[in-house]
């Protein structure tokens, strides 16, 4: 199966376009990176050795990688599948934030409860208010004429306002300055990787990776079987690809247009069971920390499909760990830095991601004219 990009007439093996595409953006992304490094005086071998290490030499820093891999997952699945019905969600971390709204109001309800038995109701809470907080912009892109670009950004503020009023005038606990509830019952803390693996005799060091990485992993399965083999996953994909066709062939564009950023508001929120339930075990601000918007690179990154999204996410989680130890052991390179080195992945993984495919095009175009004369 070969692959070709809009307006680039350049055809390619699927093989190529799934895996030496991102490959070399990414080594040219490091290449980009280390020059900068470079610049302020630091030997950017060694640099990419600490990140290296810092992520994925040791138990710790694994976990560490894969519990920012695991929101990346929820949140790069949200944008996916609102590409694949022709629209573009930016408001993932909004609804991420309303998501963790959801489990914080159940989890301060169910105090109690063991955590297998509330679980369910935590993950119906935070898809529930996802999906709500992502069914107006639909709403509005559908019915209105509003563009969802613009209405889920605007979201994203107002998520935060809301989030910042409730925590300090409705759900703070009494007695404290923090702008956070009180903390859950320990009944309803998700388990960790390591007690679920010490259970099984298997001992690792001790990290944030919880049971929800489980969850981000079912939900891409979830997300392939919807999308690819079911009548609705046919009916949105030929939405986002030409509405007029749709509408020809008996499918309305508006519907589809509410329920897919539904399902993409759903699956934002979910990051809630991850960050609230999981790791903070209490409603704080800002806890989504920008995963709604690295989100949409993970998308991009891992060509809107799950099985692209999971090395993607894992690759942003590795420069987000990665780049934590790599700000401690060298005083000149700030956050700020790590921050570039992610916007510039993003810049070679999404806006230039075809640079390199007319020369992947011309390293096969010899092979493919072979099979045609032999045939």
């Amino acid at each position: 199966m070969a692959g070709v990009a809009a307006g680039t007439g350049e055809e390619i093996p699927g093989w190529a376009t799934a895996l030496l595409m991102p490959a070399l953006n990414v080594l040219l992304a490091l290449a980009v990176s280390a020059l900068v490094i470079l610049a302020i005086g630091e030997n950017p071998v060694e640099a990419l050795r600490v990140m290296l290490v810092g992520a994925l030499g040791s138990g710790g820093g694994i976990g560490y990688t894969l519990y920012y891999a695991t929101s990346l997952i929820f949140t790069g699945l949200a944008v996916a599948i609102a590409f694949h019905g022709g629209l573009f969600n930016i408001g993932a971390e909004g609804q991420a934030y309303l998501g963790g709204l959801g489990v914080a109001l159940v989890c301060l309800s169910l105090g109690g409860w063991p955590w297998y038995l509330a679980l369910p109701v935590t993950i119906a809470a935070a898809a529930l208010f996802g999906a709500a907080w992502a069914a107006i912009p639909g709403y509005l892109q559908a019915y209105r004429g509003s563009h969802v670009v613009i209405t889920t950004i605007m979201f994203n503020f107002i998520a935060s306002a809301l989030m910042v009023y409730l925590l300090v005038n409705v759900l703070i606990a009494p007695g404290q300055m923090s702008p956070e509830t009180r903390e859950f019952d320990p009944s309803l803390f998700l388990p960790t990787m390591q007690e679920m693996l010490a259970a099984i005799g298997l001992e690792i060091a001790g990290s944030p990776l919880n049971l929800s990485f489980l969850l981000a992993l079912a939900a891409c399965a979830l997300v392939w079987l919807l999308v690819w083999h079911t009548r609705w996953g046919f009916a949105l994909r030929t939405v986002g690809a030409n509405e007029d066709a749709a509408r020809y062939g008996g499918i309305d564009p508006k519907r589809m247009i509410v329920v897919t950023m539904l399902l993409s508001g759903a699956l934002a929120g979910l990051l809630g069971i991850n960050e609230i339930q999981g790791v903070q075990h209490r409603l704080i601000l800002n806890f989504p920390a920008g995963m709604g918007f690295t989100g949409i690179a993970v998308a991009l990154m891992g060509r809107a499909h799950p099985a692209g999204i999971i090395p993607a996410a894992i690759l942003f989680g590795v420069l987000i760990q990665g780049g934590s130890e790599l700000a401690f052991e060298y005083p000149t390179i700030s956050p700020d830095l790590v921050v570039v080195i992610q916007g510039v992945v993003i810049l070679f993984a999404g806006a230039l991601e075809h640079m390199f495919r007319p020369a992947i095009a011309r390293m096969f175009r010899p092979a493919r004219g072979r099979r045609v004369e032999v045939a």
